[in-house]
Protein backbone atom coordinates (compact mmCIF):
# COMPACT_ATOMS: atom_id res chain seq x y z
CA UNK A 1 0.00 0.00 0.00
CA UNK A 2 1.53 3.24 -1.39
CA UNK A 3 1.88 5.89 1.36
CA UNK A 4 0.66 9.23 0.64
CA UNK A 5 3.08 12.04 0.93
CA UNK A 6 2.22 15.27 2.42
CA UNK A 7 2.77 18.82 0.81
CA UNK A 8 4.86 20.62 2.05
CA UNK A 9 3.72 23.56 0.72
CA UNK A 10 1.99 26.25 3.22
CA UNK A 11 -1.80 26.36 3.46
CA UNK A 12 -3.28 28.05 0.21
CA UNK A 13 -5.51 29.73 3.03
CA UNK A 14 -2.69 31.67 4.70
CA UNK A 15 -0.67 32.60 2.08
CA UNK A 16 -3.51 34.17 0.16
CA UNK A 17 -4.76 35.42 3.34
CA UNK A 18 -5.36 39.08 2.89
CA UNK A 19 -5.98 40.03 6.66
CA UNK A 20 -2.52 38.88 7.40
CA UNK A 21 -1.25 42.33 6.01
CA UNK A 22 -4.04 44.55 8.26
CA UNK A 23 -2.89 45.08 12.63
CA UNK A 24 -5.23 42.83 14.41
CA UNK A 25 -6.45 46.13 16.15
CA UNK A 26 -8.12 47.31 12.60
CA UNK A 27 -9.22 43.70 12.00
CA UNK A 28 -11.35 44.01 15.33
CA UNK A 29 -12.48 47.30 14.55
CA UNK A 30 -14.00 45.90 11.51
CA UNK A 31 -15.37 43.39 13.35
CA UNK A 32 -17.06 44.95 15.68
CA UNK A 33 -18.82 46.62 13.01
CA UNK A 34 -20.30 43.98 11.90
CA UNK A 35 -23.67 41.66 12.34
CA UNK A 36 -23.14 38.25 14.22
CA UNK A 37 -24.04 35.88 10.64
CA UNK A 38 -21.67 37.85 8.59
CA UNK A 39 -18.74 37.22 11.17
CA UNK A 40 -19.34 33.86 10.77
CA UNK A 41 -19.14 33.41 7.19
CA UNK A 42 -16.06 35.40 7.34
CA UNK A 43 -14.17 32.47 9.50
CA UNK A 44 -14.14 30.05 6.98
CA UNK A 45 -12.25 32.48 4.49
CA UNK A 46 -9.98 33.57 7.13
CA UNK A 47 -7.43 31.65 9.50
CA UNK A 48 -6.12 34.95 10.57
CA UNK A 49 -9.77 36.51 11.30
CA UNK A 50 -11.11 33.01 12.57
CA UNK A 51 -8.40 33.16 15.55
CA UNK A 52 -9.39 36.67 16.12
CA UNK A 53 -13.58 35.56 15.86
CA UNK A 54 -12.57 32.49 18.41
CA UNK A 55 -10.67 34.57 21.26
CA UNK A 56 -12.33 34.57 24.38
CA UNK A 57 -11.67 38.76 24.55
CA UNK A 58 -13.46 39.26 21.49
CA UNK A 59 -16.29 37.52 21.91
CA UNK A 60 -16.48 39.19 25.35
CA UNK A 61 -16.08 42.62 23.78
CA UNK A 62 -18.40 42.13 20.93
CA UNK A 63 -21.34 41.12 23.90
CA UNK A 64 -20.10 44.38 25.77
CA UNK A 65 -21.24 46.38 23.25
CA UNK A 66 -23.93 44.38 21.81
CA UNK A 67 -25.44 44.80 25.89
CA UNK A 68 -25.83 48.62 25.19
CA UNK A 69 -27.78 48.28 22.18
CA UNK A 70 -30.26 45.48 23.35
CA UNK A 71 -32.76 44.13 20.68
CA UNK A 72 -36.39 42.52 20.52
CA UNK A 73 -35.71 38.72 19.15
CA UNK A 74 -38.46 36.81 17.15
CA UNK A 75 -38.85 33.35 17.29
CA UNK A 76 -41.01 31.82 14.75
CA UNK A 77 -41.88 28.43 13.98
CA UNK A 78 -43.99 27.47 10.91
CA UNK A 79 -45.78 24.41 10.34
CA UNK A 80 -46.52 22.25 7.62
CA UNK A 81 -45.04 20.70 4.71
CA UNK A 82 -41.41 21.98 5.75
CA UNK A 83 -40.77 22.82 9.46
CA UNK A 84 -38.50 25.64 9.56
CA UNK A 85 -37.30 27.73 12.89
CA UNK A 86 -37.23 31.61 12.08
CA UNK A 87 -35.11 33.54 14.16
CA UNK A 88 -35.52 37.76 13.79
CA UNK A 89 -33.37 39.83 15.80
CA UNK A 90 -34.61 43.89 16.11
CA UNK A 91 -33.49 47.18 16.88
CA UNK A 92 -35.84 48.24 20.10
CA UNK A 93 -35.12 52.12 18.95
CA UNK A 94 -35.95 50.98 15.10
CA UNK A 95 -37.61 47.90 15.08
CA UNK A 96 -37.94 47.60 11.04
CA UNK A 97 -38.22 44.05 9.43
CA UNK A 98 -34.00 43.22 9.27
CA UNK A 99 -32.67 39.88 8.16
CA UNK A 100 -34.36 36.87 9.43
CA UNK A 101 -31.84 33.63 10.35
CA UNK A 102 -33.81 30.09 9.78
CA UNK A 103 -32.80 26.63 10.98
CA UNK A 104 -34.64 23.22 9.66
CA UNK A 105 -35.77 21.92 12.34
CA UNK A 106 -36.98 18.00 12.81
CA UNK A 107 -40.52 17.88 11.34
CA UNK A 108 -41.62 15.74 14.39
CA UNK A 109 -40.35 18.27 16.97
CA UNK A 110 -41.78 21.48 18.27
CA UNK A 111 -39.21 23.34 20.51
CA UNK A 112 -40.00 25.64 23.10
CA UNK A 113 -37.42 28.34 23.66
CA UNK A 114 -36.32 29.41 26.67
CA UNK A 115 -34.99 33.13 27.35
CA UNK A 116 -32.21 34.38 25.89
CA UNK A 117 -28.92 34.60 27.96
CA UNK A 118 -25.88 36.51 26.97
CA UNK A 119 -26.87 36.17 22.73
CA UNK A 120 -27.62 32.18 23.03
CA UNK A 121 -30.88 30.13 23.32
CA UNK A 122 -32.28 27.13 24.44
CA UNK A 123 -35.11 25.27 23.46
CA UNK A 124 -36.48 21.69 24.65
CA UNK A 125 -39.42 19.76 22.93
CA UNK A 126 -40.18 16.81 26.01
CA UNK A 127 -36.24 15.34 26.90
CA UNK A 128 -34.73 16.36 23.52
CA UNK A 129 -32.90 20.14 23.90
CA UNK A 130 -30.70 21.87 21.46
CA UNK A 131 -28.78 25.09 21.80
CA UNK A 132 -28.14 27.67 19.34
CA UNK A 133 -26.81 31.18 18.45
CA UNK A 134 -30.17 32.90 16.82
CA UNK A 135 -28.14 35.31 14.98
CA UNK A 136 -26.39 32.73 13.12
CA UNK A 137 -28.13 30.29 12.79
CA UNK A 138 -25.56 27.78 14.31
CA UNK A 139 -27.11 24.97 16.80
CA UNK A 140 -26.13 22.07 18.73
CA UNK A 141 -27.90 19.57 20.14
CA UNK A 142 -27.31 18.20 23.40
CA UNK A 143 -27.92 14.61 25.14
CA UNK A 144 -31.40 13.34 25.89
CA UNK A 145 -32.51 14.42 29.19
CA UNK A 146 -32.55 10.94 31.18
CA UNK A 147 -35.95 10.60 32.46
CA UNK A 148 -39.29 9.54 31.23
CA UNK A 149 -41.36 12.05 33.19
CA UNK A 150 -43.62 13.72 31.33
CA UNK A 151 -43.63 17.69 33.59
CA UNK A 152 -40.07 19.00 33.19
CA UNK A 153 -38.96 22.39 33.37
CA UNK A 154 -35.58 23.18 32.11
CA UNK A 155 -33.46 26.97 32.51
CA UNK A 156 -31.04 28.11 30.74
CA UNK A 157 -27.78 30.51 31.99
CA UNK A 158 -24.36 31.79 32.29
CA UNK A 159 -21.44 30.68 34.81
CA UNK A 160 -19.62 34.02 34.74
CA UNK A 161 -16.77 32.14 37.35
CA UNK A 162 -16.15 29.76 35.50
CA UNK A 163 -17.69 31.05 31.61
CA UNK A 164 -19.28 28.32 30.29
CA UNK A 165 -23.14 27.74 29.69
CA UNK A 166 -25.45 25.95 31.36
CA UNK A 167 -28.72 24.18 31.69
CA UNK A 168 -30.66 22.84 34.59
CA UNK A 169 -33.83 20.13 33.85
CA UNK A 170 -36.04 19.02 36.69
CA UNK A 171 -38.72 16.29 36.28
CA UNK A 172 -40.96 15.20 39.13
CA UNK A 173 -40.86 12.33 41.31
CA UNK A 174 -43.68 10.54 42.95
CA UNK A 175 -43.04 8.94 45.72
CA UNK A 176 -45.57 5.79 46.69
CA UNK A 177 -46.71 5.33 50.66
CA UNK A 178 -50.09 4.38 52.01
CA UNK A 179 -52.27 6.71 54.17
CA UNK A 180 -54.70 5.60 56.71
CA UNK A 181 -58.57 6.01 55.79
CA UNK A 182 -61.18 4.37 58.09
CA UNK A 183 -58.83 1.83 59.28
CA UNK A 184 -57.18 0.86 56.44
CA UNK A 185 -54.31 1.65 54.80
CA UNK A 186 -54.66 3.03 51.41
CA UNK A 187 -52.07 3.08 48.19
CA UNK A 188 -51.04 7.15 47.60
CA UNK A 189 -49.00 8.93 45.61
CA UNK A 190 -47.21 12.03 46.41
CA UNK A 191 -44.94 14.25 45.01
CA UNK A 192 -41.82 15.45 47.52
CA UNK A 193 -38.93 15.67 45.60
CA UNK A 194 -37.62 16.08 41.84
CA UNK A 195 -34.86 15.00 39.88
CA UNK A 196 -32.36 17.88 39.01
CA UNK A 197 -29.63 17.68 36.42
CA UNK A 198 -27.26 19.77 34.85
CA UNK A 199 -25.67 19.92 32.01
CA UNK A 200 -22.48 22.22 30.66
CA UNK A 201 -22.10 22.87 27.36
CA UNK A 202 -19.25 21.67 25.73
CA UNK A 203 -17.62 19.09 23.31
CA UNK A 204 -17.82 15.98 26.50
CA UNK A 205 -20.08 16.99 28.80
CA UNK A 206 -23.56 14.75 29.38
CA UNK A 207 -25.97 15.20 32.10
CA UNK A 208 -25.12 15.10 36.18
CA UNK A 209 -27.55 14.33 38.13
CA UNK A 210 -27.02 16.75 41.47
CA UNK A 211 -28.78 17.24 44.99
CA UNK A 212 -30.96 19.53 46.43
CA UNK A 213 -31.66 19.83 49.72
CA UNK A 214 -35.04 21.60 49.21
CA UNK A 215 -37.83 18.91 48.31
CA UNK A 216 -39.96 21.04 46.43
CA UNK A 217 -42.23 20.92 42.98
CA UNK A 218 -41.94 23.46 40.64
CA UNK A 219 -44.83 25.07 39.45
CA UNK A 220 -46.28 23.20 36.48
CA UNK A 221 -45.87 25.55 33.26
CA UNK A 222 -43.74 28.35 35.09
CA UNK A 223 -40.94 29.78 33.19
CA UNK A 224 -37.77 30.40 34.73
CA UNK A 225 -35.62 33.54 34.33
CA UNK A 226 -31.38 34.01 34.77
CA UNK A 227 -30.18 36.75 36.29
CA UNK A 228 -26.18 37.85 37.14
CA UNK A 229 -25.10 33.84 37.67
CA UNK A 230 -28.39 32.54 39.31
CA UNK A 231 -31.60 30.89 37.57
CA UNK A 232 -34.83 31.80 39.40
CA UNK A 233 -38.46 29.60 39.22
CA UNK A 234 -41.93 29.52 41.42
CA UNK A 235 -42.10 26.30 43.16
CA UNK A 236 -43.93 24.57 46.14
CA UNK A 237 -41.57 23.85 48.95
CA UNK A 238 -43.12 22.81 52.29
CA UNK A 239 -46.80 23.24 50.88
CA UNK A 240 -46.31 26.98 50.53
CA UNK A 241 -45.49 29.09 47.10
CA UNK A 242 -41.87 29.64 46.99
CA UNK A 243 -38.90 31.35 44.83
CA UNK A 244 -36.12 28.78 44.37
CA UNK A 245 -32.91 29.85 42.76
CA UNK A 246 -30.15 28.32 41.46
CA UNK A 247 -26.01 29.14 42.14
CA UNK A 248 -24.80 28.55 38.61
CA UNK A 249 -20.94 28.47 39.84
CA UNK A 250 -21.73 26.39 43.29
CA UNK A 251 -24.91 24.46 41.59
CA UNK A 252 -26.34 25.06 44.79
CA UNK A 253 -30.17 25.52 45.28
CA UNK A 254 -31.56 28.25 47.71
CA UNK A 255 -35.27 29.20 48.81
CA UNK A 256 -37.03 32.32 49.19
CA UNK A 257 -40.68 32.31 50.67
CA UNK A 258 -43.32 34.17 48.77
CA UNK A 259 -45.27 37.22 50.64
CA UNK A 260 -48.43 35.89 52.35
CA UNK A 261 -50.72 37.54 49.77
CA UNK A 262 -53.74 36.04 48.93
CA UNK A 263 -53.56 38.18 45.48
CA UNK A 264 -50.49 36.25 45.03
CA UNK A 265 -51.16 33.68 41.81
CA UNK A 266 -49.78 30.75 41.46
CA UNK A 267 -49.35 31.76 37.65
CA UNK A 268 -47.22 34.66 37.87
CA UNK A 269 -44.78 35.35 35.68
CA UNK A 270 -41.20 35.83 36.98
CA UNK A 271 -39.30 39.25 35.17
CA UNK A 272 -36.54 41.51 35.66
CA UNK A 273 -37.89 44.64 36.97
CA UNK A 274 -35.33 47.54 37.39
CA UNK A 275 -32.42 44.26 38.46
CA UNK A 276 -34.67 43.07 40.61
CA UNK A 277 -36.30 39.59 40.57
CA UNK A 278 -39.96 39.96 40.33
CA UNK A 279 -43.26 38.04 40.11
CA UNK A 280 -45.76 39.75 37.62
CA UNK A 281 -49.58 39.15 36.62
CA UNK A 282 -52.50 40.42 34.89
CA UNK A 283 -55.67 40.46 37.04
CA UNK A 284 -59.06 40.16 34.78
CA UNK A 285 -58.99 44.18 35.61
CA UNK A 286 -56.37 44.46 33.05
CA UNK A 287 -53.92 45.71 36.47
CA UNK A 288 -50.42 44.48 36.38
CA UNK A 289 -49.71 43.41 40.01
CA UNK A 290 -45.58 43.17 40.34
CA UNK A 291 -44.25 41.69 44.01
CA UNK A 292 -40.65 42.84 44.06
CA UNK A 293 -38.31 40.58 45.89
CA UNK A 294 -36.13 43.57 48.04
CA UNK A 295 -33.96 41.32 50.40
CA UNK A 296 -34.01 38.02 48.99
CA UNK A 297 -32.12 37.05 52.60
CA UNK A 298 -34.53 38.79 55.25
CA UNK A 299 -37.59 37.80 52.44
CA UNK A 300 -38.04 41.40 51.92
CA UNK A 301 -41.05 42.00 49.48
CA UNK A 302 -42.91 44.86 47.73
CA UNK A 303 -45.84 45.39 45.81
CA UNK A 304 -47.34 47.56 43.48
CA UNK A 305 -49.68 47.35 40.71
CA UNK A 306 -49.62 49.39 37.21
CA UNK A 307 -52.95 50.34 35.28
CA UNK A 308 -52.29 49.34 31.72
CA UNK A 309 -52.98 52.40 28.84
CA UNK A 310 -55.49 51.75 26.17
CA UNK A 311 -54.81 51.10 22.58
CA UNK A 312 -57.01 51.84 19.50
CA UNK A 313 -56.81 49.61 16.63
CA UNK A 314 -57.10 51.16 12.86
CA UNK A 315 -60.82 51.03 13.44
CA UNK A 316 -60.88 53.19 16.04
CA UNK A 317 -61.70 50.72 18.75
CA UNK A 318 -60.26 50.30 22.42
CA UNK A 319 -58.85 47.14 22.67
CA UNK A 320 -57.48 45.23 25.78
CA UNK A 321 -53.64 44.36 25.88
CA UNK A 322 -51.96 41.90 27.58
CA UNK A 323 -48.88 42.02 29.43
CA UNK A 324 -45.78 40.96 27.95
CA UNK A 325 -42.62 41.82 29.89
CA UNK A 326 -40.46 44.66 31.22
CA UNK A 327 -37.61 46.49 29.11
CA UNK A 328 -33.83 46.95 30.86
CA UNK A 329 -35.07 50.65 30.40
CA UNK A 330 -38.31 49.79 32.98
CA UNK A 331 -40.72 50.35 30.35
CA UNK A 332 -43.63 47.29 29.84
CA UNK A 333 -44.67 45.93 27.30
CA UNK A 334 -47.79 45.09 26.61
CA UNK A 335 -49.27 43.79 23.11
CA UNK A 336 -52.43 43.22 21.21
CA UNK A 337 -52.48 39.98 18.95
CA UNK A 338 -55.81 40.13 17.74
CA UNK A 339 -54.98 41.09 14.28
CA UNK A 340 -51.59 41.56 12.05
CA UNK A 341 -49.54 43.79 12.24
CA UNK A 342 -47.93 42.68 15.24
CA UNK A 343 -48.30 45.46 17.93
CA UNK A 344 -45.75 46.26 20.88
CA UNK A 345 -46.92 49.03 23.24
CA UNK A 346 -44.28 50.30 25.41
CA UNK A 347 -45.23 52.26 28.39
CA UNK A 348 -43.13 54.04 31.06
CA UNK A 349 -44.93 53.67 34.10
CA UNK A 350 -43.12 56.81 35.57
CA UNK A 351 -43.60 59.43 32.98
CA UNK A 352 -46.58 57.94 31.28
CA UNK A 353 -45.47 57.97 28.22
CA UNK A 354 -46.38 55.28 25.64
CA UNK A 355 -45.07 54.81 22.14
CA UNK A 356 -46.62 51.61 19.94
CA UNK A 357 -44.36 49.79 17.63
CA UNK A 358 -45.59 47.90 14.79
CA UNK A 359 -43.66 44.83 13.40
CA UNK A 360 -45.58 43.91 9.92
CA UNK A 361 -44.83 40.49 8.11
CA UNK A 362 -46.18 38.56 11.86
CA UNK A 363 -49.67 37.02 11.21
CA UNK A 364 -51.98 34.80 13.44
CA UNK A 365 -51.70 31.70 11.62
CA UNK A 366 -52.76 28.69 13.05
CA UNK A 367 -49.85 26.75 11.72
CA UNK A 368 -47.35 29.30 13.44
CA UNK A 369 -45.88 29.83 16.83
CA UNK A 370 -44.64 33.02 18.12
CA UNK A 371 -42.39 33.82 21.14
CA UNK A 372 -41.12 37.35 21.73
CA UNK A 373 -37.95 38.24 24.15
CA UNK A 374 -36.82 41.36 25.04
CA UNK A 375 -33.23 42.84 25.80
CA UNK A 376 -31.47 39.96 23.61
CA UNK A 377 -28.07 40.65 23.00
CA UNK A 378 -26.14 38.97 19.94
CA UNK A 379 -23.19 37.32 20.12
CA UNK A 380 -20.87 36.18 17.19
CA UNK A 381 -19.70 33.30 19.58
CA UNK A 382 -19.13 29.62 17.82
CA UNK A 383 -20.84 26.79 19.60
CA UNK A 384 -19.20 23.75 20.67
CA UNK A 385 -20.14 20.71 19.42
CA UNK A 386 -21.60 18.49 22.13
CA UNK A 387 -21.12 14.75 21.77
Amino acid sequence: MKRVKRSKQPDERKVNDPFTNLANDMIIEILMKLPPRSIARLRFGSEHVSSIILDKKFIQWYITRSSTQPRYLISLYRGGDMQMQHFQSLSQDHPYNQGMVSYKMDPELLYEFTPPVRGLICGRDFNKMIVGNPSTGQFVSLPRVKTRRQDILSVFGYDPVNDVYKVLCMTVVLKRSHMSRNGNAVPWEDIVSEEHQVITLGAKEKWRMIECKYPHRHNSGCKGIYKDGFMYYLATYQKKGSLMSFDLSSEEFNVTKLPEDQMLPQSGELVNHAGKITIAHQAYNRNVDLWVLEDANKEVWSNFFVVPPLSIDFFGRFRDLVFMGILGTGEMIFASRSSPPFFFVCFDPKSKKVRETAIHGIGRDSRHNIQIFFDHVETCMVLPKVC
